[in-house]
């Protein structure tokens, strides 16, 4: 159907939503306005869907979030004879109105749906697919992106992010379907009335904390060490659990962030509710300096990924995603040699945009290192296969720069619940040394050598962008550089080709297809060109090494102004 066929197909319409009537009203006789809502249906990935809310196919609403339903009722009913969902969201705009919304549909096509009572973290939903042994799973929520979209995760039975596979097949789906008239749909009551829409009991959210807490390394260590907190869900879902978790490991001196506690799905104080930008975590730090408090936590709106941040010579210092990766696998191996538990061949597995830190870390305790594609569905599936073959012990840790850490198997998603318990209990450890985290971190950049990485997104809006990102990967693949920075490029890697060249030399790469390119600088480390699979952004991630932090912030500024003239940036 045309543009202009679609839009006034949804005009000419009562839709259930009056907003999305004044909406398509407002923009009449907008041609841009009009194309950018219907010039394509959101795309059904492997991350499910995740889109502006608003009027349109390519918007999150009502009828976007059924249709795409319908498409994964549809799929479910080909494999399953009598399929079942666990549904959870978070405090995003319209998350609680999606999640009915999906359950309502699932339940007119014969889907049983199990359905949180009220918000929950993102890790929380993939517990209660493998709980209760759901053959899918629907997360309402678009994580960190600010507050005009939202999101529909999927997942399979095995509680990771669906494959490619299942995604195309529900893309299939999703195409055959009316968004109006193809979508099999109850009242949500009505579907509660019938058991067909059943809400998820509080003992299962009891379940879930308790196997969080399991995951102590040094069970009882919290409770004497005095550790002062500042603590932040960033108005998401992440309040209840999180604090709930730390009281019973023996954290009582907490201090909320009183605009950030509540949910808010407009986050108020902070256009990009992530835990990796400084305007985010701004309120608690200048409580951490009220206070004095020895650790800021923050986690994002549906708590999956925890930021981190201690004073240092009376100033709040931030430690990334990869530098609390390392921390944490450094303070979990210790401990373990310690205690005695440290399993035979221990495995920690990481994203190949994470830091390469992890490595040097891991020769010194006997680590073996897997590097997965970005999406922690791909440390999941390596949980997996430890499962399967009986060696499920061997897992330390999985972690990614953006945040995201998770320690125990109960999972198959990253869990800022865990994180806040592991991140405070390390705190304590360090305390009751005479250190905090920022300290512990300056003995390992003097041990291991001054790492340094950093991440820069593009945005790339419209109905361009995506090919304009296209275009710029497809020029790199053209003609790889030689050198960047006037450092020879060692290797290049190519994921969709899965393909290596090193010194002339072409090796396979053990790893799904994804559009990403990698190119070795040798000793100074390597540069990472990747396009967001959520969001219009394209992503450059910087591994570098060098003998001092202003050596190897001289190294960054060299190398981002050369990748940046050679992407066109």
């Amino acid at each position: 159907m045309e543009i202009m066929q679609q839009y006034e197909n949804w005009s000419s319409r009562a839709l259930e939503d009056p907003a999305l009537n004044k909406e398509l009203a407002e923009i009449q006789g907008k041609p841009e306005e009009i194309k950018d809502r219907f010039y394509c249906d959101l795309e059904f990935g492997t991350a499910g869907l995740r889109g502006v809310l608003g009027a349109g196919t390519n918007r999150m609403n009502i009828y976007t979030v059924r249709r795409a339903t319908q498409g994964l009722a549809d799929y479910l009913l080909t494999v399953k004879k009598t399929p079942s969902v666990a549904i959870a969201y978070d405090s995003r705009i319209n998350s609680t109105l999606f999640a009915q919304e999906s359950a309502a549909v699932l339940a007119a096509n014969g889907v049983k749906a199990y359905i949180y009572r009220e918000l929950m973290p993102t890790p929380a939903l993939s517990y209660a697919v493998r709980e209760l042994h759901c053959d899918a799973g629907i997360n309402i929520t678009a994580s960190h992106n600010p507050s005009k979209y939202n999101g529909y995760k999927a997942y399979d039975e095995t509680g990771c992010q669906i494959t490619g596979e299942i995604a195309s097949a529900v893309m299939s789906n999703i195409l055959k379907t009316d968004i109006f008239d193809g979508v099999r749909h109850v009242p949500f009551q009505q579907g509660l009335d019938s058991g067909m829409i059943q809400y998820i009991d509080e003992e299962l959210v009891q379940r879930y904390i308790g196997r969080v807490l399991e995951e102590q390394v040094n069970p009882g260590l919290c409770k004497d060490a005095g550790l002062k907190l500042v603590y932040t869900p960033l108005n998401g879902a992440g309040r209840r659990c999180v604090l709930t978790a730390l009281e019973r490991i023996g954290i009582t001196d907490v201090t909320v962030v009183k605009e950030q506690e509540m949910p808010d799905g407009n986050f108020p104080t902070c256009p990009y509710p992530n835990p990796e930008i400084l305007q985010a975590m701004q309120l608690g730090l200048d409580l951490v300096e009220k206070l004095g408090a020895d650790l800021l936590l923050a986690t994002d709106p549906d708590c999956d990924r925890v930021g981190t941040a201690v004073l240092q010579d009376g100033k709040p210092r931030l430690i990334t995603g990869n530098e609390m990766g390392v921390l944490l696998m450094d303070y979990i191996a210790r401990s373990r040699i310690a205690n005695g538990t440290m399993p035979k061949n221990p495995v920690v597995v990481k994203s190949i945009v994470s830091t390469t830190m992890t490595e040097a870390v891991a020769k010194e305790y006997g680590i073996e290192v897997r590097a997965v594609l970005t999406g922690f569905k791909y440390i999941g599936e390596q949980i997996m296969r430890l499962e399967q073959a009986g060696e499920e012990d061997r897992f330390l840790l999985g972690f990614e720069e953006s945040y995201g850490y998770l320690s125990g198997g109960y999972v198959r998603d990253k869990d800022a619940v865990d994180g806040s318990l592991l991140i405070c209990e390390m705190a304590a450890w360090y305390k009751k040394q005479g250190k905090h985290l920022g300290q512990a971190l300056d003995e390992m950049y003097a041990k291991y050598g001054r790492y340094l990485n950093k991440v820069d997104s593009y945005t790339f809006e419209g109905s361009d962008g995506m090919a304009k990102m296209s275009g710029i990967l497809e020029t790199l693949r053209a003609g790889h550089p030689t050198q960047i920075a006037g450092i020879p490029v060692s290797y290049t890697a190519d994921y969709r080709t899965s393909r290596r060249v090193e010194n002339g030399v072409e090796t396979q790469i053990d790893l799904p297809s994804a559009n990403v390119l990698e190119y070795g600088l040798g000793e100074a480390g390597s540069l990472i060109v990747r396009p967001s699979g959520t969001e219009p952004k394209l992503k450059l991630y910087y591994s570098l090494k060098a003998a001092t932090l202003e050596e190897a912030q001289d190294l960054l500024a060299k190398v981002k102004a050369a990748a940046e003239e050679l992407l066109g940036l």
